[in-house]
């Protein structure tokens, strides 16, 4: 129980970015009204999704040192579940989008930028699928997933702000802090960045043992064929 405190917590902190997320109150302002209460899921998820990245990315490093198997399992693990992470997060800005802004998918700087960066790192997994070498794949798989947390930085966090973006913080636009995250936001939405966040780690680690068993019987049904 001791070693699984954050899986509890991850449950227990969704459980009540939830219950919050729909039933505490908010900010009323324009246009935006009731639908403020995305921000519990849209941008937490996106939140997690750079972290899974991140994560991904510093295996992805240690294999490249190393060239442990694992390392690789790890980078592809939760190269998984941030880009599932990220298919939410556009789903939500989409609803979110569709209530504030008119349409789901307004061709906004950051929409763009972040459904590039999603390609990009769909392109790994078309990647590690056409390699047939499981060594020569894990090795350009991490240098791709270098390069592709390296691409996605500036296409979500530096190019939005530089062009004209009805996001907020971005553009010129403020951020959430500077005129609509409260104080009572705030105790939902900190938790919910760790909720998922710790939700995706926990997803992770379940597709890795997962790997690690399918290694194991293909090893064994190697050595019933020798």
């Amino acid at each position: 129980m001791k070693k699984n405190w954050w899986k509890v917590l991850s449950i227990v902190l969704l459980i009540y970015t939830v219950i919050g997320g729909f039933l505490f109150n908010v900010p009323r302002l324009t246009i935006v009204n009731e639908t403020i209460r995305a921000l519990y899921f849209h941008v937490p998820m996106w939140f997690g999704m750079v972290f899974m990245f991140l994560a991904s990315t510093y295996h992805a490093v240690l294999y490249l040192r190393k060239s442990q198997t694992i390392y690789d399992n790890y980078s592809n693990s939760f190269a998984t579940v941030g880009l599932f992470l990220g298919l939410l997060g556009i789903v939500t800005g989409m609803i979110w989008a569709n209530y504030t802004w008119g349409s789901p998918w307004h061709g906004d700087p950051k929409q763009n930028g972040a459904a590039i960066a999603l390609l990009v790192y769909f392109a790994y997994f078309i990647l590690r699928g056409s390699i047939t070498n499981n060594e020569q794949k894990a090795r350009l798989s991490a240098v791709y997933n270098i390069f592709a947390f390296t691409a996605m930085v500036p296409l979500i966090f530096i190019i939005p702000r530089m062009t004209s973006s009805m996001h907020p913080g971005s553009g010129g636009n403020p951020g959430f802090n500077m005129y609509d995250l409260d104080s009572k936001m705030r105790m939902v939405f900190y938790p919910a960045v760790i909720g998922w966040s710790l939700m995706g780690r926990w997803v992770a680690t379940v597709l890795i043992r997962i790997q690690i068993v399918k290694e194991k019987i293909e090893d064994l049904e190697d050595e019933q064929v020798q």
